[in-house]
């Protein structure tokens, strides 16, 4: 099991093997986090995302699922983008938010990385409760088969740094 660390802040300013984006599927960018990693870490980014969507992602790619790509200007090798599930009360999605860490931890292996950042996927626009949220992500990363080391959940307010320090312990 992997060191778990938390950190309050901007996850772009975070030194790590590979940074977690919370993306959408169609990977060219968007608001909150996605948008912050695409400003931040440059046009190299975009480019290769787009060379993705030109290749075996044609129709983007879908909740659940991670691939990686370079860092651009990042403190970081890559930047692992995976979409997360929007929340919804009517149906349980928690497995799809489950995989996302789970396949963001198996392309980090794939590449060698020792540590990962992750954002708390899908707690903003795609407002998926805070404390369930915590939850999922905590008990997955600490069940996940990964030759990880560290994983550091960045997270950008006191609200959610509290949340996911009740599930570390």
């Amino acid at each position: 099991m992997p060191t778990i660390t938390l950190v309050q802040g901007d996850i772009t300013r975070e030194h790590a093997d590979a940074i977690v984006n919370a993306a959408n599927s169609s990977l060219l960018g968007g608001g909150g986090v996605d948008g912050a990693i695409h400003r931040r870490g440059g046009p190299a980014i975009l480019a290769e995302c787009r060379r993705l969507r030109a290749g075996h992602l044609g129709k983007g790619l879908p909740t659940g699922r991670a691939v990686a790509t370079t860092a651009g200007d990042l403190d970081a090798r890559w930047v692992i983008h995976t979409v997360g599930p929007v929340y919804s009360a009517a149906e349980d999605r928690s497995d799809l938010l489950a995989s996302c860490y789970r396949e963001s931890l198996r392309v980090a292996d794939e590449l060698g990385a020792r540590t990962v950042a992750f954002p708390a996927i899908s707690t903003g626009v795609y407002r998926w409760p805070l404390d369930d949220a915590a939850r999922i992500a905590v008990e997955t990363v600490k069940t996940a088969g990964t030759s990880v080391a560290e994983v550091r959940f960045v997270l950008f307010d006191d609200r959610a740094h509290q949340a996911f320090a009740a599930r570390v312990g």
